[in-house]
């Protein structure tokens, strides 16, 4: 087995030097609103996104204004893709149940799935405004039952986007901030004088955006690790050329950093993808950002059998993973570590971005090795219960816990197990002694 690079991206080392400058910035901003509150906050959204108010919360009838210059056929779209959105969430939701079972006589177990009490919801807009994010992150949380739901996005040509502040009203939040970037996400998290602090950041974002959810974890908890966007294509060569540089170009669009992988077993496939990519990029309108994208980050990989394409596309993890094969469903049984799966070839990740249902905030930098992305699910805590009703079952767990207790050395545990097999078994166990 050989795995060839036709094409390589910008070495690990470069990308990891990258991230310090990054983590360094990030740090000394949050400090920064931690220790200054809003008037950080206003100075920051000053200086990156060129926008100065008083408040950066927007009044309902601020947001009834910006609603009022959405055309109809825009806030039909908009509708559109959020039913979709919510009906996929909804299943998921009711796939998800709270239990109770009786393990054994007298001892009854179960768990219950508990909203988030707060969530702030970031929604990217400096390059594009980022409309179906709010669907994502927004309108999922209504259908978890989140009680608070705040959402951030940044100006856009210097004023709030209409249709993302249409989708963020209509998804369902209760505040919503004219803010981007470390001051947004800072924000939500740290709290000011004016914003109270969330208990859960969502949202994809840029590196700036990942790297500020990354050090806030802990303090509030976060969804994953999403952006800078990442893509591959496994493919044969059932399909062409055309079909896997528009779909790398695509998604290199959305920033200068995003990787774009092809992976095939077809020499030809990749040369002829290669070229058609540096014919996309002479008449693509965002070529601008999606070739230094391509040619910093891209990369085109050929491999021997599928089994060694399966192989090169777990090990990268890739956040977006277009599969256009002749055995597309084998991929789905046996990838395990990708963000998501698009198959086959009428299927493409624009549509998983903006309207067919599914969730596009997904784990990038390899995370999906150990999550998948953002879904109802991560609104919800799942809390476990015990009660135990009946003597027999206090005696009985209790004289087991007892010794499994002082097995460990813990004699004050142990006297918390003693004090019921005292109390309602009626044995007489010696302080700091096992029972029987």
């Amino acid at each position: 087995m050989t795995i060839e690079y036709l094409k390589r991206g910008k070495p690990d080392a470069d990308r990891a030097e990258d991230d310090v400058k990054t983590a360094n910035v990030v740090a000394s901003t949050l400090k920064e609103i931690e220790t200054r509150g809003d008037a950080a906050v206003r100075e920051l959204a000053v200086k990156f996104d060129g926008y100065d108010r008083t408040s950066y919360r927007l009044t309902q009838d601020e947001i009834d204004a910006l609603i009022a210059k959405v055309s109809p056929r825009d806030l039909q779209d908009i509708k559109f893709a959020q039913e979709q959105v919510v009906n996929f969430a909804q299943a998921q939701r009711d796939s998800m149940r709270d239990i109770e079972v009786e393990t054994l006589p007298g001892v009854i177990l179960g768990h219950k799935n508990i909203p988030v009490q707060s969530v702030g919801c970031y929604v990217p807009g400096g390059k594009f405004p980022m409309v179906a994010s709010a669907h994502m992150s927004v309108a999922t949380a209504k259908v978890a039952g989140v009680p608070r739901i705040i959402a951030c996005t940044p100006p856009f040509n210097g004023e709030p986007n209409p249709a993302v502040i249409a989708a963020m009203h209509l998804g369902g939040a209760h505040e919503i901030y004219v803010l981007g970037g470390i001051q947004a996400v800072g924000a939500m998290a740290i709290g000011t004088e004016t914003i109270d602090p969330v208990h859960l950041l969502v949202g994809p974002g840029n590196a700036f955006v990942a790297e500020a959810k990354r050090q806030l974890f802990g303090r509030v908890g976060i969804d994953l690790f999403a952006g800078p966007t990442e893509t591959m294509v496994i493919a044969d060569e059932t399909v062409d050329a055309e079909m896997c540089a528009t779909d790398l170009l695509g998604q290199a669009e959305h920033g200068y950093n995003s990787p774009a992988v092809l992976v095939t077993n077809s020499r030809k496939l990749a040369m002829e993808t290669l070229s058609e990519i540096d014919r996309i990029l002479e008449i693509l309108p965002t070529a601008g950002t999606a070739r230094v994208s391509w040619e910093e980050y891209g990369e085109v990989i050929l491999c021997d059998s599928y089994d060694e394409m399966l192989q090169v596309a777990d090990e990268i993890a890739s956040e977006h993973v277009q599969v256009m094969t002749d055995r597309d469903d084998w991929f789905l049984q046996n990838m395990t570590c990708y963000g998501a799966l698009f198959l086959g070839p009428r299927t493409n990740v624009a549509n998983g971005d903006k309207v067919i249902g599914t969730n596009h905030t997904l784990p990038t930098k390899k995370a999906g090795r150990y999550t998948g992305g953002l879904w109802v699910g991560k609104y919800l805590k799942t809390h476990s219960y015990q009660k135990i009703t009946t003597d027999e079952a206090a005696t009985r767990i209790g004289a087991y816990g007892s010794r499994l207790c002082l097995l460990e050395g813990f004699v004050g545990h142990a006297e918390q197990c003693n004090l019921r097999v005292r109390r309602y078994g009626g044995q007489n166990v010696a302080y700091g002694e096992a029972a029987e």
